[in-house]
């Protein structure tokens, strides 16, 4: 059996811890956007641990890739991680690292071999809309213009973008807000994409095991009526044997009665 390598060690350590931090980002980037009456210093307490939560993310890069066997062939794979990690760098925005955030949970989560495509798509929709609702709102509500002043109506928003169905009675009149439209009508689509593929595939997978089934049952048939004819051969020359052996038996002399007089 295959040694695992320190990186696939440190990888198998750091799941569950890395993704609590990221339940933890989420509480934190959402308080305060749910309860826009906390003060400064819960908002500055929430901004804290956004960042310890991106800095955890940025260490555990750093460690896999030291602990690479090939460096260049592990940046060359996981460019998207370094990108998650650099990205909150360049702007320090609250919505950068949110998206940061999500990348980075996305790339580990699919590391790990015992979750499920459709568990996977299930809590990409739930993560999904939840923090482009979160988003949308932080952005919407202080808009003079804008009419997503609740949470309510940012679910709702996020629902119906995610969908492509888009009602209108709800939309963003920011420019991030539109940003943040676009991210999610394409990661909508995107889904919706995967669910019908793996919907799709359920079924051939379905098909393909009943044919199997069926050629597998037409096949022991087929077996079984060729072990019935051959037996019946074995039937039919024991019989002719038999039949030739009595017939001397029955005209040796003596073997008739002997008849009087």
């Amino acid at each position: 059996m295959k040694e695992p390598s320190a990186q696939d060690r440190w990888e198998h350590l750091t799941q569950r811890p890395l993704m609590a931090l990221a339940v933890l980002f989420a509480v934190a980037y959402a308080v305060p956007i749910v309860d826009d009456s906390a003060g400064h210093e819960v908002a500055a307490l929430c901004t804290g641990v956004e960042w310890v939560v991106w800095a955890a993310f940025a260490v555990d890069y750093v460690v896999r890739l030291s602990v690479a066997r090939d460096r260049r062939e592990f940046v060359r794979r996981h460019w998207l991680d370094l990108g998650a990690v650099v990205l909150p760098l360049l702007q320090p925005l609250r919505l950068l690292r949110l998206v940061a955030t999500l990348l980075l949970v996305q790339r580990r989560a699919r590391m790990a071999s015992q979750i499920r495509l459709t568990t996977y798509v299930a809590g990409a929709v739930v993560g999904l809309l939840m923090f482009g609702s979160l988003a949308v709102l932080s952005v919407e509500r202080d808009s003079p213009n804008g009419n997503i002043r609740t949470l309510g109506d940012a679910v709702w928003w996020s629902f119906t973008t995610m969908t492509t169905v888009g009602y209108g009675d709800h939309a963003p009149t920011t420019g991030l807000g539109r940003v943040i439209a676009v991210g999610l009508m394409l990661s909508g689509i995107a889904l919706l994409g995967v669910v019908t593929a793996n919907i799709a595939a359920w079924f051939i997978a379905r098909f393909e095991k009943d044919d199997v089934e069926e050629r597998r049952q037409t096949e022991a048939i087929v077996a079984l009526t060729e072990e019935v004819r051959a037996l019946r051969a074995q039937v039919a020359e024991l019989q002719q044997r038999s039949d030739t052996e009595a017939g001397p038996r029955l005209t040796r002399p003596g073997a008739l009665p002997h008849s009087p007089g």
